[in-house]
Formats: C-alpha cells, sequence, structure tokens
C-alpha cells in the first residue's frame, strides 16, 4: 500500500498537469491558425477548432499585447483559476485530488506558457468533467497495473517464504519428530544447512541439544547395565565375605597373641565389606540409606581409616591426624567412614603417583553451628578437567584407571548427613577438603 501511494500520488498530479498542457498546446495551434489567416476564418470553423481543442476561448499574450484570439459562449462563471508556470510539486497534488474528489462539471481557466516561444502567455477556459473522466480512467488503469504487480509480488515472496523458511522449518519439525522416535540413534541428529542465519542457529542449537541428550542417554544406559553388574557382583562377593566371616570369627579364640590381636580388626573390615555389599544392593534399587545418627569418637574412627588405608610408619606417606581426643560428633559411622576412607585414599594414591614421600593431614574441629573436617595433601594437585565435574558420577576422576566414583559416593552421603563436602584447595602444593556437618537442634548428651 505504501508503495501504492508513494507511486500513485505524484503519477495522478503529472497526469493532471500533463493533460492541461496538452490543451495548452492544442488551443495554441488553433490560435495561430486563427492569426495566419486573419480575418479568413469563419465562425464555423471558429467554433471547430475550440472543439478540436476542447476549450471556450484561447487568449494569447504576444508583444506586451494580450489578445482574445478565439472565443465562444461560455456555459457558467469561472470557478476557478491554475496557473501552471508556477506550480509546484505539493500544489499539483494538491489540485489533482480537489479534481478527483469533486463531482461537479466546473468551467476553469487554465494558464501556462506557449510552446516554441509563441508567446509569453497563453490562457484557455474549460471543463473539468472531461479532466476528471480521463483522471479516472487513469487510475483505474494504474489500480489495475499496481494490482498485477502485487499479486506478481505475493507470489514470489510466498514462494520465497516457502524456500527460505517453511520448507527449512518442516525439515527441522520432521528431524525433531524422527529423533523423538529414537534419540538414542546418533544418525538422527539434525545436521545444520539452513541458508538463513537465524534458522542456522536454531538448527545448531538442536543439534548441540540433540548431541548432548544422546550421550546422557547413552551413559544412562550404561550407568543401568553397570548398575546391574555391580549388583550381581556385590551379591556374589556379599556371599564370600560372609563365609570369611565365620573363618575370621574362630580366630578370635586363637592361642596366638598376634592372632588374637589382629582378628578383631579382620573382624570389623569384612563386616564393613559385608555392609558395603548390602548397602551396593540396596543403592540399586533406590538410593543410599538415610544415615544412623550416633556419638561416635572423631580421632579414634580416623585413627581406623588411617590404619585401614595402611598408612603405617612404614610407609614413605606420613599420616598427621590432628582431632582432638575428646571430638563428639553425631553421624552415622560407617557412612562416615565411608567418605573419610574415599578421601585418604585418593590423597594416598596422588601422592603415590608422584613417586615422592608425601603428608596426609587430617584435622578437625567445631563451632556453634557445625562440626568440620579437613583431609588435605602434598599431592600434585587437581587438573583443570577433573574440578569442572568433580562430584559427578564417572566424570570426576582424577587419574588414570580410576571411576570417579569415590567423591561422587562420598559427596552424597555427605549431603544425607544435611552437610556438604566442598573442594578447599588445589594447587601445586596438594589438594585440601573440607566436610561441614551442621549441628542443628540435635543434643549431644542424648
Amino acid at each position: 500500500m505504501l508503495a501504492e501511494v508513494l507511486i500513485f500520488v505524484p503519477s495522478i498530479a503529472r497526469y493532471r498537469a500533463d493533460f492541461m498542457l496538452t490543451r495548452l498546446k492544442q488551443a495554441q495551434i488553433a490560435a495561430l491558425t486563427q492569426l495566419a489567416a486573419e480575418n479568413m476564418v469563419s465562425p464555423a470553423l471558429e467554433k471547430e477548432l475550440l472543439a478540436n481543442a476542447e476549450v471556450y476561448n484561447v487568449v494569447l499574450r504576444r508583444d506586451e499585447v494580450r489578445q482574445l484570439v478565439l472565443s465562444s459562449p461560455v456555459p457558467g462563471e469561472i470557478y476557478e483559476s491554475f496557473d501552471l508556470r508556477m506550480a509546484g510539486p505539493f500544489e499539483l497534488i494538491r489540485d489533482a485530488f480537489a479534481s478527483l474528489l469533486d463531482p461537479e462539471n466546473r468551467i476553469v481557466r487554465v494558464i501556462g506558457y506557449p510552446v516554441q516561444d509563441a508567446g509569453t502567455l497563453i490562457e484557455v477556459t474549460m471543463e473539468t468533467k472531461p479532466l476528471r473522466d480521463a483522471m479516472v480512467d487513469y487510475g483505474l488503469r494504474i489500480l489495475v497495473l499496481s494490482a498485477l504487480i502485487s499479486v506478481v509480488t505475493a507470489l514470489l515472496l510466498f514462494l520465497a517464504v516457502r524456500r527460505l523458511l517453511v520448507l527449512p522449518i518442516r525439515r527441522v519439525v520432521r528431524h525433531m519428530q524422527t529423533y523423538a522416535e529414537a534419540p538414542e540413534d546418533a544418525r538422527t541428529v539434525i545436521a545444520p544447512n539452513a541458508d538463513v542465519e537465524e534458522l542456522r542457529m536454531a538448527e545448531e542449537a538442536l543439534q548441540s541439544m540433540q548431541t548432548q541428550l544422546t550421550g546422557a542417554l547413552r551413559q544412562k544406559e550404561r550407568l543401568a547395565q553397570l548398575g546391574g553388574a555391580v549388583a550381581k557382583i556385590s551379591h556374589d562377593l556379599r556371599n564370600i565375605l560372609t563365609t570369611a566371616q565365620l573363618f575370621a570369627d574362630r580366630l578370635e579364640g586363637s592361642a596366638d597373641p598376634v592372632v588374637a590381636r589382629a582378628a578383631p580388626k579382620l573382624i570389623n573390615s569384612i563386616s564393613r565389606a559385608v555392609s558395603l555389599c548390602e548397602t551396593t544392593l540396596a543403592f540399586g534399587k533406590a538410593e543410599e540409606p538415610p544415615p544412623q545418627l550416633r556419638r561416635l569418637n572423631l580421632a579414634k574412627l580416623v585413627g581406623e581409616v588411617a590404619e585401614g588405608e595402611g598408612l603405617g610408619s612404614e610407609t614413605s606417606i606420613t599420616c598427621l591426624i590432628e582431632v582432638p581426643p575428646g571430638l563428639i560428633l553425631r553421624a552415622d559411622s560407617e557412612q562416615l567412614y565411608r567418605v573419610l576412607s574415599n578421601l585418604i585414599r585418593n590423597a594416598r594414591e596422588a601422592i603415590e603417583a608422584t613417586r615422592q614421600p608425601g603428608t596426609i593431614e587430617v584435622s578437625a574441629g567445631e563451632d556453634e553451628a557445625e562440626w568440620w573436617i579437613r583431609v588435605g595433601d602434598t599431592g600434585p594437585g587437581l587438573p583443570p578437567k577433573a574440578r569442572e565435574h568433580l562430584f559427578a558420577a564417572f566424570q570426576g576422576g582424577a587419574r588414570k584407571g580410576g571411576t570417579g566414583l569415590g567423591l561422587a559416593i562420598a559427596a552424597e552421603l555427605v549431603r544425607g548427613h544435611g552437610g556438604r563436602l566442598e573442594l578447599a584447595r588445589s594447587d601445586a602444593e596438594g589438594t585440601e577438603f573440607a566436610i561441614h556437618l551442621p549441628k542443628g537442634s540435635t543434643d549431644l548428651s542424648a
């Protein structure tokens, strides 16, 4: 519509001006005929000349003399005069629409310049009805032409939109439907090829999402398979350990004092292994069981963990336990044992990988709100890749061959106590983890 306005408005004004100029030229030719054959033009011929020019009279100014060259009776008063010599674009547009909107047949005077310098001014009197009829006819032709152009433009626009937008969008929808039927199949992931930049960005985003989802589904499937395998292994291992536990019970009655002293520790270790297998079987069905909170001596528990991990005086790794002997906290002893065992084992393996002596330090304390335990080592620190998914299963492994399960299990067990496990420090001087266990409103005297 804007194009139609920009085209129609000036063209209809130009058409009106050309129409009037044509009348002026025809009137000038008739006037020159009269001047060339002065006193020889009969009234009938004069009337015919005016009829051919479609005007009522012609006034020509030459040599500063204004002369009525041709004349005939005017059927009414002159309604308005139009001077084409000084008319600007806005005047022509205004007068054109005034002529179109006025249905009455008016008598108007039109003034302009003669062609070929045949004088200084030419003036005619004419009716507006032929002018308006011609303008309406011209406007209708412009309207038909504009409609034809609009139809062609709409068709081209339809084809362009279909080619550039509709077909690529249908392709995206088709890929989404195909992918929804088999999201595990990587062959159904869309390959971006849209020509429109925005659609290509959408396809690339969809490709990224589908790739991540496919990977997650594959990992989930692998985890499900691994969970089934672990459950089977844990079931058989529990049976084996139960048998070993029966034989270990008999060692408590041994006359050998060394065996008698080692038997309780062996029984405790086997009991923990059996408990771990049972917990693993339960985890395959649901989640970690809720902690059974009891009062425990943290220094004693840390000592058992260190001894269970083989951190004695004979090794090149020194274990410093800076836990107040009287520090009592409320937690699940088995789950906290597993948490500390994972952290200390990771620290020992990190130091052993350097083939250099090192130190593992376990410290603890408390304030009004919580208990805290810190486990640090003098190892090489965690690689950047391991820090990105440190507590995510199968993704946070820091050493070659590791499963990445230890820290994930430890973090879940600490969360079960309402606390949090966080990485306090990791640099070239070593790594330190911090365990925070809230006290809440728990009464330790219970």
